[in-house]
């Protein structure tokens, strides 16, 4: 089914693995090495295979001037051979206005972990990369008419919050992206790319031990600690755990995680300030410090921010 939020406020933020992945590609490019282009899928020039080594530089970084699609499937998936030839008939026809990447799960165990990271358990899943933010769009398989509504409604609803790259063909770098990579997001995208979040949280610390006031390392940093606080959860039973419990204070806290890597940045915020609300001493504060941690994810003029400090300060006081 289409997701219903297509705002990218508090999508998930790409910058740190494409800036690391630029860097480590001028290092190779120095060496006189380079990466194997990822090679064309069968539907043509606008849709592409991408593989573990391949992501940043066909996604994260393509994401920039196109946006882009990318198709999580399997073989073994009855619905994911539905979904398939719909999208690359849709990328064919849309003829560059947007780009479908395919990811095989079953040969690329690493971006497989990074979906279920997201909370995401079943495919086919599509999600949509633009300008390095990456939004939760499609789960499960739908009919022809089905999907491409959706898609018009997605980059619809993009261009009025005026967040679609415009870029001429020309290809004008937008500012700062050709900035190097701090060495502490390169560490951190190496430490990712071996599956070590535990890794990739120590290299963000340390850039924030040296400065407090990082913003990048603050938001990565708080990525991958929701990243490792949902890896062992099981979406469906947080959420309903959440819904059996309402005085529980951690079911609301990991219920909040899930929806919030699945998109649901208002339902997280508003069931911590509920939970905030309700709650009283150690519980009460337990709340509130993860609701301000949520908050490191999303830009700190994000309206949703504004809108849940609003009420956080309301449930205090």
């Amino acid at each position: 089914m289409p997701s219903r939020d297509f705002s990218l406020h508090g999508a998930i933020d790409l910058g740190a693995r494409q800036a690391a992945a630029r860097k480590q590609q001028e290092r190779r490019t120095q060496g006189g090495g380079g990466a194997a282009p990822a090679a064309d899928a069968p539907g043509g020039p606008y849709v592409v295979d991408v593989t573990d080594q391949t992501f940043n530089t066909e996604v994260v970084e393509r994401s920039q001037s196109v946006p882009v699609l990318v198709d999580f499937w399997a073989e073994w998936c009855g619905p994911c051979k539905q979904l398939g030839p719909i999208l690359e008939k849709l990328a064919t026809e849309a003829a560059g206005k947007w780009i479908l990447a395919k990811v095989d799960i079953d040969a690329n165990p690493q971006l497989g972990a990074y979906m279920q990271q997201m909370g995401v358990r079943g495919i086919p899943f599509v999600a949509a990369v633009v300008a390095g933010q990456l939004l939760p769009f499609l789960n499960g398989a739908a009919p022809e008419p089905q999907v491409r509504q959706a898609i018009d409604q997605l980059f619809d609803a993009l261009r009025k919050e005026g967040i679609l790259p415009d870029a001429p063909e020309g290809e004008q770098p937008a500012p700062g992206a050709e900035a190097p990579a701090e060495p502490v997001f390169s560490e951190a995208e190496e430490a990712l790319q071996r599956g070590d979040l535990d890794g990739a949280k120590a290299a963000f610390e340390r850039v924030l031990a040296a400065d407090p006031r990082d913003d990048q390392a603050k938001q990565g940093l708080a990525l991958v600690e929701l990243s490792l606080r949902v890896r062992s959860l099981d979406p469906e039973r947080a959420s309903q755990e959440a819904d059996e419990k309402p005085g529980d204070v951690q079911a609301q806290i990991s219920a909040a995680d899930v929806e919030m890597v699945s998109g649901r940045i208002d339902d997280a915020f508003d069931r911590l300030v509920g939970a905030v609300r309700r709650g009283a001493g150690d519980d009460r504060d337990a709340a509130r410090k993860h609701l301000l941690s949520l908050f490191e994810l999303l830009p700190p003029d994000d309206p949703r921010v504004g809108k849940a400090r609003r009420g956080l300060q309301s449930a205090l006081f």
